[in-house]
């Protein structure tokens, strides 16, 4: 290692800064940089810095000499600036500075080598009036709601009986004491999750978007109420800021307002689920009333019970109606008639078989006696008699037989066996006239049978 020590000019008899490392990450454990060197590189960037408009709000301040010294505080995280004020830029101001007033400076960063002490340098000051913090507000508001933030469609529902509530507000405030008290009134099984948190002041983002947080993962937790208890509008400013106004909006868990501030509403309001006047009535619009629901109760029973007999009374009714008819009163009538409808119908059917019947008989016996009208048997009733050959062909010419052939006469009555004895041809019959033979029975025959007749 070299006999220097720090490097510094004169150090060991040595003066060679040009030794020494150009840039910081040329350093090292046996190359470092004097303090110095270091100090006056920080201010000599520093000093190239430009000036900046910031804004915050003062919560502390003291004077020294010619000079002021406040602490800026962010008004969202919890991160402070120390600010130097000289006495010629505090003259200009048209208000005294006071803790907890809100403004903007114009401030340069100044590096102080003695003490290597950070601070800025304000130019000028200037207090942020209400008018300006609503017009902000205003801003800020019409830029969210264009993102929908606002929309009722996003709004989740609140559960009809919640059984654990979280609640966010200030340690042992009259706004706990408010909800609790009522909540508990109404429904005395209802249970709370209380987180306290600054409702007011530079730590009320950070405190209140922690709570949010913790109350949104808890898994009993039903629904989260935020509450204070009113308040001027400066006061009321951490529940309008951008990033608690969408912390609640991606809670999964229902939020509910309860500032109690009428005048001027602040963004809280607008994303909540639901917006209580007070907290008062926060615990009245996320409880129902234990009276209410079992007066509720009973007149549903009654109103049900009246329903309930207005109907049987006239479904009885009804039913008396229907016994009263004569269907049901006297139901053998039905019977009755159908039976004298049923022997009427016989009646008719066996009247209009019989008459069939009897047609069909006289049919009968007209077609039977035209049948026995063209009988040959008829024919030999009259006296006439058929010759049949053995063979059983009738006999109609002399010429089919001879003298001593056997024959059988047919008459009406039965049949004779008979012999031909001659045979002689009526020269004046049909076979003189070119005419078919005489009949068979111009043939003399001999009867053979005994108990016969003759027949010449």
């Amino acid at each position: 290692m070299a006999q220097r020590i720090s490097g510094t000019p004169g150090t060991l008899g040595e003066s060679a800064p040009q030794d020494l490392p150009a840039t910081a990450a040329d350093t090292s454990a046996d190359s470092p940089w004097p303090v110095s060197l270091l100090a006056r590189k920080m201010k000599d960037y520093i000093d190239r810095m430009s000036t900046v408009w910031v804004e915050g709000q003062i919560i502390e301040m003291s004077h020294r000499a010619g000079a002021s010294y406040l602490t800026l505080h962010d008004t969202t995280e919890d991160i402070s600036l120390p600010v130097q004020i000289w006495r010629n830029v505090r003259d200009r101001l048209d208000a005294p500075l006071t803790e907890g007033s809100r403004v903007v400076v114009q401030a340069k960063a100044n590096y102080w080598l003695a003490k290597g002490r950070l601070t800025m340098q304000a130019y000028d000051v200037r207090a942020v009036g209400l008018g300006e913090l609503l017009a902000r507000l205003e801003q800020l508001k019409r830029m969210l709601a264009a993102e929908g933030l606002f929309d009722p469609a996003h709004k989740k529902p609140l559960p009809f009986l919640p059984a654990r509530i979280g609640l966010i507000t200030g340690h042992d405030s009259d706004a706990m004491k408010d909800v609790i008290r009522n909540a508990t009134l109404r429904w005395p099984a209802v249970e709370f999750e209380v987180r306290n948190a600054a409702t007011q002041g530079t730590n009320a983002v950070p405190q209140v978007m922690s709570a949010l947080q913790d109350l949104d993962a808890h898994p009993d937790v039903d629904v989260i109420v935020i509450a204070r208890g009113g308040g001027s509008m400066e006061d009321l400013l951490p529940f309008s800021n951008e990033a608690l106004v969408r912390a609640v909006h991606a809670a999964t868990t229902p939020v509910v307002s309860a500032i109690g501030h009428e005048a001027d509403r602040p963004l809280l309001d607008e994303v909540a689920d639901l917006r209580a006047s007070t907290p008062t009535d926060a615990a009245k619009r996320i409880v129902p009333d234990v009276a209410e629901e079992q007066m509720g109760i009973l007149q549903a029973r009654a109103s049900l019970n009246g329903a309930l007999d207005r109907f049987l009374t006239a479904e009885t009714r009804a039913l008396a109606d229907v016994r009263n008819r004569p269907a049901l009163a006297q139901p053998q009538t039905m019977l009755t008639g159908r039976v004298q409808e049923t022997a009427t119908l016989r009646a008719r059917a066996w009247q209009a078989q019989s008459g069939l019947v009897a047609r069909a008989g006289a049919e009968v016996t007209h077609l039977r006696t035209q049948v026995r009208s063209l009988s040959p048997l008829n024919t030999l009733a009259r006296g006439y008699a058929v010759v049949q050959t053995e063979s059983g062909d009738a006999v109609r010419s002399t010429d089919q037989v001879a003298p001593g052939d056997q024959v059988s006469v047919r008459l009406a009555d039965g049949r004779l066996a008979a012999r031909v004895l001659e045979t002689a041809p009526d020269p004046h019959g049909p076979r003189a006239h070119g005419s078919d033979p005489a009949p068979a029975d111009t043939t003399a025959a001999e009867p053979t049978t005994a108990g016969g007749t003759h027949d010449d």
